[in-house]
């Protein structure tokens, strides 16, 4: 490709959506930016401060003053030179494992679907994304960051099968859930995420569709690929 491009990816929960990113900004030399990670982070920094509660009642005051006054907090991303990999921080702490734990993505939606917080997403995102050359992953990435982006992908799966992926990676990192658990919190993930009244879960016009619940990641890398000739 000899034009940089913003490639926007979104859709559901756990249907490998940052691992699929990864490995397109690895092909064309781009840079990854999880954007998922970022709503973690802001929802870890809630429940850190006391501003979400055990029935997902958030104090949005407070946490609109936590964000915008002052010196508000930082949450961005570093690449690891050992392996590559791009890890979240908040506020210089690396909070990559804890953000992925199960009390942090049964809140994450309450928490993103706060008007204030997206806005904080979307201005450090644009900036981010300003200069193209880039591969986000997201619910709203095509839709209300990045309308313009000129390659969008939608992406989907089964929730079984999304449920599976999701524990399995739970699994590998040592932390505890059972499927059950894991799919009872990806379909009401699905359903605040379609029905929450800023920026929803929602596939642009123009995106193409992309169903994995059957492909495997080779199969996915060759669907992009003749995408990818295109541009």
């Amino acid at each position: 490709m000899d034009k940089k491009i913003v490639i926007a990816i979104d859709g559901y929960s756990s249907t490998g959506k940052s691992t699929f990113a990864k490995l397109i900004a690895a092909r064309l030399g781009y840079i990854y930016i999880d954007t998922g990670a970022m709503y973690r982070a802001v929802t870890l920094l809630a429940q850190r401060k006391g501003l979400i509660d055990s029935s997902n009642n958030i104090d949005v005051p407070a946490l609109r003053s936590e964000l915008f006054d002052g010196p508000g907090h930082d949450v961005n991303f570093r690449v690891r030179e050992d392996n590559g990999s791009s890890e979240t921080y908040l506020d210089g702490e690396n909070v990559e494992n804890q953000i992925r734990s199960m009390g942090v993505s049964s809140q994450v939606s309450p928490i993103a679907a706060v008007p204030c917080v997206r806005e904080f997403v979307n201005i450090r995102l644009r900036r981010i994304g300003a200069g193209k050359g880039v591969v986000m992953d997201g619910r709203d990435i095509g839709t209300a960051v990045f309308p313009n982006a000129e390659l969008k992908i939608f992406m989907t799966a089964s929730p079984d099968v999304r449920a599976r992926r999701r524990l399995m990676e739970m699994q590998a990192k040592g932390q505890e859930g059972t499927f059950e658990q894991v799919l009872a919190n990806l379909r009401e993930r699905d359903y605040v995420d379609s029905h929450r009244e800023t920026d929803p879960l929602t596939k642009a016009e123009d995106a193409v569709v992309l169903d994995n619940s059957d492909l495997s990641l080779e199969q996915q890398l060759e669907w992009i690929d003749k995408i990818l000739e295109k541009f």
